[in-house]
């Protein structure tokens, strides 16, 4: 049964109206670990059961704020990132960066080293196209069909973690980056947040958040709509889209029941539904003869193209920490699909294809995890993960007859349908011991068996390894090995024949379709941090990554669903240097990123490319079409009594493009301000925030993506120059 049904009520749609921005709860404990503050695991403690003295007087009822404290923290402990580079953000750093909370969830990660901007909400960690892991408070979130709507709203953000290099054993499948979101807690808003927020672009954002402890319940709730008239980039550089409308519901509850003071139970649901247009490009060439077709059918600014996504899960979790062991053990299930419609006479008429796509995953799964303090120099970890996947395509496609040489033979179209589905698992398990040699010297060693029987069957034994050595006080030194191993997302697989569309305007250039294999990588990374004062540090990381059948996507046509191939080989490798300062009222950070990627041979998914390029790419080493050079965030703010000034900038050096990518974008570097204040209201009516943003300061026009490159589709601009303001009672 589809979640959407039990989530329902749960959904909703204020009427529109006219005001400003949200400002989110004043910032939680976890944001003393923000301020883009590059920490290295070395946590050595083992583990143990939480405090028995965390009972109320009353011995019948538990010490809220005590409880949830100890089990977060024995939770984080089940899954550590001993080894790994983990940059953390908080509610500090979240609500200094333009447009706090209101902004897209993709902003909050262009804030960490390492992560380059792409069109449609793309992010890519470390030159790596995708491949991200998606954790909400230690559970793996399933993946969904890869669209541009923001699935997390960043008002359910407590802190978020972006863990990198080499992983240790219990991250499988998707390793670039492990985003690990902790989401509010009704123990620390104890209250709610009444917040609209708007401005330029039509934007109107309205959203609630609601938490609080009832006995032994602790629960958040948020809901939040956002419209406006650049729900994609605009594929030119002016102020407005073409047909760029778009409206996002989004609804999330966190619902978790202390069953005593060293266990509890957890319910997370979560559901967004998201409607776009497809943003018209002006001034394309008709290439199709249409019988019947209007004048106004050949003017690419009148293209009427849609698409919906809509995404829910759920998970229950139970947590349970006795003696010297703990665990967590999560059930979980999610429902993804996309459904682009398209504009029928204008698309057959500039690409020879008009085709209806539907698509969706449904996945169920359970994940398990525990650890075991077996004295103290030992912790052993281990645990599994299971998911099973249905996947469905079905595709209605509407093309021209032609002949031999690719010339048009009729101006009547003809309608092909192509329905497909398959249901898949993978199988992850991982052993792994955290060895404390001495003092300053610890040793996190293990491995995982990871097995995917989907389009591909294939399973490899993964080792791991990473060592954390204290130097001083100030200094930790890290290094490690990590071998991955990563299936090819099994709701994007091109399964469809390719001899239905033979003398077709939908042709492909090649027959050829071998199936898209799993990637096999080592991976290499070191690095050190440095703390030089108590309001002063500094990190930098390396890392250097070799790839067989390195798994790269692309948008191979007007729809927006990206579909995946393999290059034989890949090389990745790069650096990065962060720097954190705090003093008194005044933050700042700032991180530079040089990343390098390579590949060479397409081996699956061959009909996608024209034979000149195959044939380049057969004899040559090509740039990712992702790869970027150089990306640098940086941001600051000072804090006077109950107001905050801040300022932030993104920097990248451009994508690639062209002709096998052997070409590269412009960079850019907009600038962003803004301001907060807060009114102090009479005590039992909380507190009024109010909000201003500017964003891209300077009005620079920036290309993302000019429409030439392997898989990219259309040109992309990033957003002019923008106003927002809100505002947002607490109480």
């Amino acid at each position: 049964m589809k979640l959407h049904y039990l989530f329902l009520f749960f959904l909703f749609d204020l009427s529109p109206f006219h005001a400003s921005a949200q400002i989110g709860p004043a910032a939680s404990p976890d944001s003393a670990k923000t301020g883009g503050n590059p920490t290295q695991a070395n946590q050595n403690q083992a583990i143990t059961a939480p405090d028995q003295g965390g009972r109320s007087d009353s011995s019948t009822e538990l010490n809220q704020v005590i409880v949830v404290g100890q089990l977060d923290q024995a939770r984080d402990q089940i899954v550590p990132y001993l080894g790994a580079t983990k940059y953390s953000i908080g509610q500090e750093q979240i609500q200094t960066q333009s447009e706090g909370s209101n902004a897209p969830f993709n902003q909050v990660i262009l804030r960490a080293p390492g992560v380059a901007q792409d069109s449609y909400g793309q992010l890519h960690v470390r030159d790596e196209h995708a491949n991200l892991q998606f954790r909400i408070d230690d559970v793996l979130i399933p993946e969904g069909i890869t669209g541009f709507g923001q699935e997390i709203d960043t008002h359910l953000v407590s802190s978020v973690n972006l863990i990198t290099g080499s992983l240790p054993a219990q991250f499988g499948f998707r390793t670039s980056g492990i985003i690990d979101i902790h989401t509010k807690e009704g123990t620390a808003l104890n209250g709610g947040d009444l917040s609209y927020y708007g401005g330029s672009h039509e934007t109107i954002f309205p959203s609630f958040q609601v938490g609080g402890v009832q006995g032994r319940l602790n629960y958040f709730v948020l809901g939040s709509y956002n419209q406006n008239d650049l729900g994609i980039e605009n594929p030119t550089g002016g102020y407005r889209a073409i047909h760029d409308y778009t409206e996002q519901h989004k609804g999330f509850a966190d619902l978790s029941y202390i069953i005593d003071d060293s266990s509890r139970i957890s319910f997370l649901l979560s559901g967004t539904y998201s409607d776009f247009q497809i943003p018209a490009n002006p001034g394309q060439t008709p290439l199709f003869a249409l019988a019947e077709a209007g004048p106004k059918h050949f003017d690419s600014r009148f293209l009427s193209e849609n698409q919906h996504e809509q995404n829910e899960f759920a998970i229950l979790a139970y947590q349970k920490s006795f003696e010297n062991v703990s665990l967590q053990v999560a059930a979980f299930t999610r429902y993804s699909a996309t459904l682009f419609t398209p504009d029928n006479e204008g698309d057959l008429i500039f690409t020879g294809l008009a085709g209806r796509i539907d698509r969706s995953i449904f996945s169920n799964g359970v994940q398990f995890d525990a650890s075991w303090a077996i004295n103290d120099c030992n912790v052993l970890r281990g645990g599994f993960l299971v998911t099973v996947e249905s996947a469905r395509v079905e595709t209605n496609n509407q093309v021209f007859p032609v002949d031999a040489a690719g010339n048009q033979t009729s101006d009547v179209p003809f309608t092909i349908i192509s329905n497909q589905s398959k249901t898949g698992a993978y199988y992850g398990f991982y052993l792994q011991d955290e060895w404390k040699v001495f003092e300053p010297l610890t040793i996190n060693f293990g491995a995982r068996f990871d097995v995917v029987d989907e389009y591909a069957h294939a399973n490899q034994l993964s080792p791991r390894v990473n060592v954390v050595f204290q130097a001083t006080k100030s200094t930790t030194l890290h290094a490690g090995y990590a071998r991955y191993f990563t299936p090819p997302p099994l709701e994007l697989v091109q399964s469809q024949t390719l001899n239905q569309f033979a003398g077709t305007s939908n042709q492909p250039a090649s027959s050829q379709n071998t199936v898209v294999k799993p990637e096999r990588a080592n991976y290499y990374d070191a690095g050190l941090t440095e703390q030089f004062t108590h309001s002063f540090s500094m990190g930098i990381d390396g890392y250097y990554k070799t790839s067989r059948n390195l798994i790269d996507e692309g948008q191979f046509g007007s729809a927006l669903i990206f579909t995946p191939f393999n290059y034989a080989k890949g090389i990745q490798y790069g650096a990065e240097l962060t720097a954190n300062f705090a003093l008194g009222g005044f933050n700042a950070y700032a991180n530079f990123g040089f990343e390098r990627g390579t590949g060479t041979q397409i081996v699956s998914s061959q009909f996608l490319f024209g034979p000149d390029e195959l044939a380049f790419i057969r004899n040559h080493w090509v740039f990712l079409d992702h790869d970027q050079r150089y990306t640098v965030s940086a941001g600051a703010s000072y804090t006077y009594k109950n107001t905050t000034v801040y300022a932030d900038l993104l920097y990248g050096s451009g994508l690639r493009s062209g002709f096998a990518n052997t070409n590269e974008l412009p960079g850019y570097y907009p600038l962003n301000l803004g301001f907060t204040h807060t009114f102090q209201l009479p005590q039992k009516y909380g507190r009024v925030q109010v909000r201003f943003d500017v964003t891209n300061l300077f009005d620079q026009s920036y290309q993302l993506r000019n429409g030439t490159g392997i898989g990219v589709f259309a040109p992309q601009f990033g957003p002019r120059r923008g106003f927002f303001g809100g505002v947002s009672w607490v109480f």
